[in-house]
């Protein structure tokens, strides 16, 4: 097994520890920094920015890929969140499934059907296997421990700060920005590969194809559109964040989802990630023979 395989095998037998865990420790250390750092300018969330990467990527030259592999996945933490949901709306309990379902998305939860429950479990299957699977495992393939904790540091500081708000705008557009090209050729091959593994490869390339574009994120676009796609049903449309609506463009052609759709979205997602982890330790086996 490879390095990567190690780590990535003690994320879904174990998944993230419960308490101590280091990337929240990153992020209790990003928030005391932004004390220090912060300012409604650009330059200095850039400053901010370099130091907590180039720290992490830094620290990272002294972590065991398979510990840092570990350290940084999300996927059994995001698989259990999702169950959970699948199982309470199995169950008809619609409160507790858009109370369930708030851990995993930002939008508002409270009005939502059993449909629109169903869809953003199902969104946030596709973009964080991305985010917390796929994405992670290029980088180790490519850079290593380095490359590992140099993403998921700047992924974490993304949700922290890179968001759009009156004291974000300017001090969080660095960590955006990076957010977006790290997580390119892994969403790219995320979708790849939920279009090859999905139940219908023609509809997730034509979804991707048609409608990623309209969505307002460059890499979640593709990977929910391919996943609609490849499930046959329609995700996308539109999301109320605190009171404002933002029409995200509906993504794919089917049917509203269904807590079966998400099952079907976990499994999936499970064969994405073993098919990316495969394609990445084959790339980092092939480096480090050179």
């Amino acid at each position: 097994m490879s390095d990567l395989a190690l780590g990535y095998v003690a994320d879904r037998l174990v998944g993230d520890p419960r308490r101590w865990h280091p990337v929240a420790g990153f992020g209790r250390l990003a928030g005391a920094l932004e004390r220090l750092t912060y300012a409604d300018r650009r330059a200095p969330g850039v400053g901010h920015l370099a130091v907590l990467v180039g720290g992490a990527a830094l620290v990272g030259r002294r972590v065991p890929v398979a510990l840092a592999t570990w350290v940084v996945l999300g996927g059994t933490s995001l698989d259990r969140e999702a169950a959970a949901v699948e199982r309470l709306l199995a169950a008809g309990d619609l409160e507790a499934a858009r109370r369930q379902v708030g851990r995993l998305v930002g939008r508002d939860t409270s009005v939502l059907d059993a449909h629109g429950v169903a869809r953003a479990a199902l969104e946030s299957v596709a973009e964080n296997t991305s985010d917390a699977v796929v994405a992670p495992l290029v980088w180790g393939a490519l850079l290593g421990s380095p490359g590992l904790l140099a993403y998921r540091a700047a992924n974490t500081l993304d949700a922290m700060v890179g968001h759009r708000s009156a004291r974000y705008e300017r001090f969080g557009w660095a960590a955006a920005r990076l957010d977006d090209v790290l997580n390119l050729p892994g969403a790219r091959l995320t979708a790849l590969l939920a279009t090859l593994l999905g139940d219908d490869p023609a509809g997730a390339w034509r979804a991707w194809r048609r409608d990623a574009r309209h969505h307002p994120s460059p890499n979640a676009g593709p990977v929910e559109a391919a996943f609609a796609g490849a499930l046959g049903v329609r995700l996308g449309g539109v999301n109320v964040y605190a009171g404002r609506a933002e029409d995200r463009h509906v993504l794919g052609d089917g049917r509203a989802p269904t807590h079966e759709d998400l099952a079907r979205g976990r499994r999936l997602a499970s064969r994405v990630g073993w098919a990316a982890l495969a394609a990445c330790s084959a790339t980092r086996l092939l480096r480090r023979r050179r």
